[in-house]
């Protein structure tokens, strides 16, 4: 009995260390490069190849407006690549907002491997891109969606923004993991946070949480955590159907909930910038 005592221990050791040491493949699941454009779905777009400040190039793809009230810098999830979101793109172009798509690095034709704070500067060096294209902080909102949301918090953290929209997000990689594997001691093991919780109460700006009580990835209670804990004027859209079910897009009602969310808080006056084409 001991003996089988000892070696039930020694595995579980074991598969912590393993946890420990090879988590990222546990959190990211970078796509292929794409295979398609957004020129396939009726968008004009600029190919765009940034440099971070350490060294990586991300991809990416800058849609238009034909008169843009601002635009959205767009963080996606864990899964995928720019490919996968160009829906999102079409949706908030209809609705008056130029966007930027980019992918993390790793992820899609970019270079590099991703790391938490890797894809803090990957989503700096996207919001640098907009600025450079005359987009002033007060013209730029920043949504992310599943992780892609505790990304788009912490670069309000870090960058003025004009609001912040999160779709289908975590309280933290921890808060998740603990949900996923109630079975380790995930609070120790835990080298990657997204800590999203510890922050959002410092993100003064309008701040809008999307979330499904049906997700059935990410518990609708950690949505409405971080909607309690924002520090800034903030509002809930509570959506329907699965973590990858289409969120906002979904319904006529959603999409025109968030582009009224973007109405209540866009600058006034027209765009100051004109969009490059290449």
């Amino acid at each position: 009995m001991t003996t089988i005592l000892v070696t039930v221990v020694v595995l579980y050791a074991f598969l912590c260390i393993g946890v420990w040491a090879r988590q990222d493949k546990l959190v990211w699941f970078p796509g292929p490069p794409p295979s398609s454009t957004p020129a396939e779905v009726g968008l004009a777009y600029d190919e765009l190849r940034l440099a971070t400040r350490d060294g990586v190039t991300i991809h990416g793809w800058f849609v238009p407006a034909r008169e843009p009230k601002g635009a959205i810098l767009v963080s996606h999830g864990n899964a995928g690549s720019v490919e996968n979101r160009v829906d999102k793109a079409r949706a908030f172009v209809e609705l008056g907002w130029s966007v930027l798509l980019y992918d993390y690095r790793g992820y899609g034709a970019s270079t590099g491997t991703p790391s938490e704070e890797g894809t803090y500067l990957d989503a700096e060096t996207a919001y640098d891109e907009l600025i450079r294209r005359g987009f002033d902080a007060s013209r730029i909102v920043s949504f992310g969606e599943s992780l892609g949301g505790a990304i788009a918090i912490e670069l309000a953290v870090r960058r003025a923004v004009r609001a912040v929209i999160v779709e289908d997000t975590f309280t933290s990689l921890v808060d998740m993991a603990a949900e996923v594997y109630p079975w380790l001691p995930v609070r120790w093991l835990a080298r990657i946070r997204y800590a999203s919780i510890d922050k959002i109460a410092s993100v003064r700006v309008p701040t809008l949480v999307i979330h499904s009580p049906e997700d059935d990835l990410v518990p609708f209670a950690q949505g409405r955590r971080l909607f309690e804990a924002a520090g800034g004027p903030k509002e809930l859209l509570a959506t329907s159907g699965g973590h990858n079910g289409g969120g906002f897009l979904l319904r006529a009602e959603w999409r025109a909930a968030v582009g009224a969310f973007l109405d209540r808080h866009a600058p006034t006056g027209a765009a100051t910038n004109a969009p490059e084409r290449k």
